[in-house]
């Protein structure tokens, strides 16, 4: 995989963390299989993919409003959340990405802004020896809206003090392009890791 940047001088770099700095995505996909399972409830693969991005509990939301169903929010988030916490320690990064953390380190302010919660995103890039690599983390708990409002990417810009002009976003999903192009910053398609 070899990642294009866009011409142009950036101040920061922010980058999401499932599918972009961790290989996470087929981990989250089993823990929502095996969450799903108690209310005889089929994740097809390919909607778990088009909802990416998108926090959790609005996840559970959109099932239960597109298809009928009655899962309960907050017990079947919880649930999935400790299936995704039994496996992160199989996280593997995306190298690419991963290589230009390591090389703007100390050169340029950078932040991770997920959909995700706090303590799976702070786990997840702890258990890649990337954690400190980021002055700001943004999360679900921070924000009002999630991707694909342009919230979670302007308040990592106003955190770092980054113009978000200026700002260059590291992204996966087309819910986090959409942000990011919401939010005014340029960005890079990061494509799934070869299997």
């Amino acid at each position: 995989m070899n990642l294009q940047l866009p011409n142009g001088e950036f101040d920061a770099f922010l980058f999401d963390c499932d599918g972009t700095l961790a290989d996470t995505m087929p981990l989250h996909y089993r823990a929502w299989c095996a969450a799903l399972e108690p209310y005889a409830v089929e994740f097809p693969e390919a909607l778990f993919y088009e909802l990416g991005g998108i926090p959790t509990p609005r996840i559970i939301e959109i099932l239960n409003e597109r298809h009928g169903h009655n899962i309960p929010v907050a017990e079947a988030c919880a649930r999935k959340e400790a299936l995704f916490r039994e496996l992160i320690p199989q996280v593997r990064p995306i190298e690419p990405v991963v290589e230009l953390v390591e090389r703007f380190h100390g050169q340029r302010p950078m932040a991770v802004v997920s959909g995700g919660a706090r303590e799976i995103v702070t786990r997840t890039l702890a258990g890649l020896g990337l954690l400190d690599k980021f002055q700001v983390v943004v999360t679900a708990e921070d924000c009002r809206q999630g991707k694909p409002s342009p919230e979670p990417f302007l308040l990592a810009a106003r955190r770092l003090g980054v113009a978000p002009a200026r700002c260059l976003v590291f992204e996966d999903t087309t819910t986090g392009i959409a942000a990011a192009r919401a939010a005014g910053m340029a960005y890079v398609l990061v494509p799934p890791p070869r299997r």
